[in-house]
């Protein structure tokens, strides 16, 4: 037999196995589901109601490893409706006016009576409450610009207006309430009649909220002079619930038990929401945590056989069991707005702020902008806030055509939230001893303090990270995985094994596809790739590349998944670097995406270039380390050899870029505007705000001015210093008129921005 009969044998045995159903069943279906079946890491009810909540959107196309982009631009752009803009330009507007953080975070702990007044009155609990109901209905774009115009201003107010409108007792009547819930409380939360708060958080259950051992038991008693009443009696204990301490309305999470059967059916009926008045008899209410010098109202709550009716359990009586999928679903939402627009809220001001500051404040004789050192960390604060709000925008957006992203809302609450600590350390330093005196001219530092809070709270980040953002977007977003594992769990074996078949051949062919996209688009620069024609011609590369590196992520969480198995689940570190990868590509659509939304400005230019190049580098560097600490180093060698055939191509930004992004924010324009477009800016002298604004803007005018002084002294022309160095300037005609009042009006307005504050020895005489 020739070589070549042997080739055509060999090829024909193989095209039977695969192109012959029974066959390939026979001989690699079967045997692979039965491995697959072994590898397949044990799912709590629990976490598969957290893999199954939610949406798959745009995430869903970066993990094809070939994003239609064209799909990306042409989704709408998100837009506030005039009822939405008027609302910030009038009561919003009107509430951060009211709003003194030092005074609400030092001396009250609180905020002022007549500001909660204000916010009730206003509706500001029932931005989500549809009309009907009494409330505002806005978008959740509405929602996010709403909070991040308060939280650039106070985070104790932004938290307070927040949580109604997040994650809580609302949102869960919206969507699971019954009719008579929704019609009693849903007209009171909005008007501000009832003040919510939804405990789910424990001493015992944090990020593990699954494992809550709250519990209630099924039972009948005397309620309301009422006999034989069908209820629960629940005993809990809960902490960290934000506006605990002065709620009038209690949503409870616990677990719910029939030892009885007076529900019939299981004994154990899961975790069940109720929603409890805390005024009812054995809830203890009202004491308050104190979370980094911040003042909203944030404390513990617990009862012990606590009696209440199965009328109080959301949904009623068929909403029993049912709570970790309405908290889950819920969620998928709920956080994807709230803590990514205080982040953002946090990032522009930083930006905003520390760009002023830059100009304004001189150190030899020069703005401390332009020292390269400082302009590095404008840098970052410029990339890192167009982004940041790019992500904000289109994940609203997303929520308002009908979405609940989960990992998408875990991808912005983790990457936001880093991102804003990285934006306000970065002003700190920036602001150097301006920063860290704290007092009523202090613009950064409670902002600076409450930081961590985003952080920590609606998952904390590090497990963010390390386990969710892969961890449920590998089975949610992939095309095939969730298919596979209901082949896998499926009871029937005949169906089992067809659809597994079917399933399997569809991954092995799209590992492959996404084997050979890797290696050629490794070879080429990715100059093959697709892009969209009708975006800016100077980003077409960009598109390019982040198509090179969809398929370099979905070969490579392929392998991951077939390599560990599920061992990947307890593999963090692994997991946080494809989570990383996914996030990363989503934060560079929605930059470039913003982009063409706003009109392809050009001025915007460098900030694009910085946030894009920063992130693709940030992204290489991701996939190189789970290169480089993959167990099976074969796999890691022909990884490497597909995903970076010719090296590793990306740089951080550069210098001079960042030169140019870090000169936008020292520079008013329209640029510097609308990369901070949202925050409230005051603009009176009493506000510090309102006076580092004008220095900026009087800067800006005297640099030719103070140029000429500066030359006249070096000349020998002028022999005074400090104060006297103006008006011999002018008398030696260095100057006119006209520019020295300009620059005596300059030296009060920067030694105004310079100063901190001081106060009396005693510092206990000060509340």
């Amino acid at each position: 037999m020739t070589f070549f009969s042997l080739l055509l044998l060999l090829a024909t045995i193989i095209g039977a196995i695969l192109f012959v159903p029974p066959l390939r069943r026979s001989l690699v279906s079967n045997r692979v589901l039965k491995i697959f079946r072994k590898i397949l890491p044990q799912v709590s009810q629990t976490e598969q109601e957290a893999l199954d909540a939610g949406t798959v959107w745009w995430d869903g196309d970066l993990f094809s490893g070939k994003p239609d982009w064209n799909k990306l631009l042409a989704y709408p752009k998100p837009q506030l409706s005039a009822a939405e803009q008027a609302f910030l330009a009038g009561p919003v507007e009107q509430l951060c006016a009211m709003l003194d953080e030092w005074h609400i975070t030092r001396e009250l702990h609180d905020l002022p009576p007549e500001v909660w007044q204000f916010i009730k009155d206003n509706g500001f609990f029932g931005m989500i409450i549809p009309k009907q109901y009494g409330g505002h209905g806005f978008s959740a774009l509405a929602h996010s610009t709403v909070v991040m115009k308060i939280g650039s201003r106070s985070g104790t107010a932004a938290v307070t207006v927040m949580v109604p409108n997040s994650l809580g007792p609302a949102e869960l009547l919206l969507h699971y309430g019954t009719e008579e819930q929704k019609n009693h409380y849903l007209p009171r939360l909005a008007k501000g009649l009832e003040v919510p708060c939804f405990a789910l958080t424990g001493p015992n259950a944090g990020s593990d909220a699954g494992a809550i051992p709250d519990s209630g038991i099924v039972c009948r008693s005397e309620f309301n002079g009422q006999q034989d009443v069908l209820g629960m009696r629940v005993t809990w204990e809960k902490r960290y619930i934000t506006l605990g301490p002065v709620a009038t309305l209690l949503g409870l999470a616990f677990k719910l038990h029939d030892p009885d059967g007076l529900l019939g059916g299981r004994k154990d009926l899961g975790i069940t929401l109720a929603l409890i008045p805390t005024n009812t008899p054995g809830v203890n209410i009202g004491r308050r945590h104190f979370p980094l010098d911040a003042a909203f109202q944030n404390g513990p709550n617990s009862g012990k056989d606590v009696f209440i009716p199965m009328e109080w359990v959301i949904g009623g009586r068929e909403g029993v069991g049912y709570g970790w999928r309405m908290l889950m679903n819920c969620l998928a939402a709920g956080r994807s707005i709230s803590l990514p627009a205080t982040a953002t809220g946090a990032a522009k001001l930083a930006a905003r702020t520390s760009g002023a500051y830059g100009r304004v404040r001189v150190q030899f004789n020069t703005p401390i902008g332009r020292f390269e050192g400082v302009e590095e960390a404008l840098a970052r604060i410029g990339g890192n806030t167009y982004m940041m709000d790019a992500a904000r925008v289109m994940t609203a957006g997303a929520v308002d055509l009908g979405e609940k992203p989960s990992v998408i809302s875990a991808i912005v609450k983790y990457h936001l939230t880093e991102r804003s600590r990285q934006a306000i350390n970065d002003a700190m330093d920036i602001h150097g001893g301006k920063g860290i005196c704290m007092g009523p001219s202090n613009y950064l530092a409670r902002t600076y303090q409450q930081t961590p809070v985003g952080i920590t709270v609606e998952g904390a980040n590090i497990l963010t990270r390390s386990m969710m953002i892969f961890g449920q977007g590998a089975i949610r977003c992939h095309p095939y995985v969730l298919k596979e594992i209901h082949a896998a769990n499926d009871n029937n074996p005949a169906r089992a094994a067809l659809e597994f078949d079917q399933t399997l051949l569809g991954h092995a062919a799209f590992s492959a596809n996404n084997s050979l996209r890797s290696l050629l688009h490794g070879l080429t620069g990715a100059s093959l790739a697709n892009a969209p024609g009708n975006a800016a011609a100077e980003l077409q590369h960009y598109y390019r590349q982040l198509t090179r590196f969809s398929a370099a992520f979905a070969l490579v969480a392929d392998i991951s998944m077939l390599v560990l198995g599920g061992a990947l689940k307890r593999k963090e570190k692994l997991s946080a670097r494809l989570g990383d990868m996914l996030s990363l590509l989503y934060l560079c659509s929605a930059t470039l995406k913003r982009f063409e939304d706003d009109g392809r400005p050009a001025a915007d230019l460098p900030l694009v270039h910085w946030s894009i190049q920063d992130a693709l580098y940030h992204l290489q560097q991701a996939l190189d380390g789970l290169l480089d600490n993959f167990p099976n180093r074969i796999a890691a060698w022909a990884l490497r050899l597909l995903v970076f055939p010719l090296g590793k191509p990306f740089s951080p930004p550069s210098d001079e870029l960042g030169h140019k992004v870090a000169a936008l924010l020292l520079e008013p324009g329209e640029t510097r505007d609308r990369l901070t477009a949202g925050i409230y800016l005051p603009t009176s002298t009493d506000e510090p705000l309102g006076v580092l604004e004008q220095a900026l803007q009087c800067a800006v005018v005297c640099e030719v001015a103070e140029a000429k002084v500066r030359a006249a002294i070096k000349a020998g022309l002028i022999s005074a210093r400090g104060d006297e160095k103006i008006a011999e300037s002018l008398q030696q005609g260095v100057i006119t008129a006209v520019e020295a009042e300009s620059l005596e009006k300059m030296k009060s307005l920067r030694r105004c921005v310079i100063m901190v504050d001081d106060f009396p020895a005693d510092f206990g005489k000060q509340k």
